[in-house]
């Protein structure tokens, strides 16, 4: 693996709105797939994908040079609650801070959208991102909607 020549840090972010859709979220979310796909061996999402349609806002963190970093959305479910949806950070890019900004802008995201907590699921052959939304916060909670009954899902919750 080829290491950037300049580790980002948080000051070196633009995190800003992206369509869904953008060729740059279609790249980092197509990676995105690829990670998931290699660590459960196939497509593992239940219910409905998301899409440009169905995503309330969708961000990209690019570096001082505008290459794409990471990404993040978040999704209305019931009662206005958000759930998070395609969060990634590029494999060279993780443990610079890349993940936390990104999450700090979906909260913020959240609270303009009136949401009174954000909800989400990855699944259990992701530790990192087990670690890093327990780091932040997040309490496991009863797999919802979708993922009920899914062994490979771990839900979270964190109150806004």
């Amino acid at each position: 693996m080829t290491m950037p020549e300049h580790t980002p840090t948080t000051d070196d972010l633009d995190i800003e709105v992206e369509h869904f859709d953008s060729p740059d979220a279609q790249r980092l979310r197509a990676a995105q797939r690829v990670e998931i796909d290699r660590a459960y061996g196939q497509d593992t999402e239940p219910g409905e994908k998301p899409t440009a349609d169905s995503i309330a806002v969708f961000f990209l963190a690019r570096d001082a040079s505008g290459t794409p970093l990471g990404c993040g959305g978040l999704r209305i479910v019931e009662d206005g609650i958000t759930e998070i949806k395609r969060m990634y950070v590029r494999p060279e890019s993780r443990g610079a801070g890349v993940s936390m900004a990104i999450l700090r802008r979906l909260e913020e995201a959240a609270l303009d959208l009136g949401s009174p907590a954000l909800v989400l699921e990855t699944g259990t052959e992701q530790k990192r991102a087990i670690g890093f939304y327990e780091r932040e916060g997040f309490t496991r909670i009863a797999n919802f909607g979708p993922y009920a009954g899914v062994a490979t899902s771990i839900c979270y919750s964190k109150v806004l």
